[in-house]
């Protein structure tokens, strides 16, 4: 796998529109800090450090509806491994008008997009979430 972010994102995705409850996707420290962000925003119910069925450790999400849709609309990876996307403070994309979220990777850890800019730094651009 080249990209798990992406990996991760595709999944979450995936089970939203299926109306899944839950997905399962193997467990990283970076994965857990933009799962973070999503729990902070509103985005998921959480997550929760488990084994796979391969004994491998996984991290299983627990999605979140309203009214019978996925909270989720739009989930999209903006930097890749093969084209990284680096922004100033004063260069982060503000999503939607505001009403989503882009979720950076900054020196002081990874966070929104609004926390970004009221901690004066910037970095790489991860994803947007709508």
């Amino acid at each position: 796998m080249n990209d798990p972010i992406a990996d991760m994102l595709t999944r979450i995705r995936n089970s939203s529109m299926r109306g899944k409850s839950t997905v399962m996707t193997p467990a990283s420290k970076l994965r857990a800090w933009v799962l973070d962000v999503l729990a902070d925003e509103g985005y998921i119910r959480g997550y929760e450090a488990k084994t796979g069925v391969d004994g491998h450790p996984a991290i299983e999400i627990s999605l979140k509806y309203y009214e019978g849709e996925p909270v989720i609309r739009e989930l999209k990876r903006v930097s890749k491994p093969g084209r990284r996307v680096y922004m100033g403070v004063n260069d982060i994309p503000v999503v939607r008008q505001g009403l989503g979220v882009s979720i950076v990777s900054t020196p002081k850890g990874v966070m929104s997009d609004q926390n970004a800019r009221s901690h004066n730094v910037g970095g790489e651009v991860l994803c947007t979430v709508f």
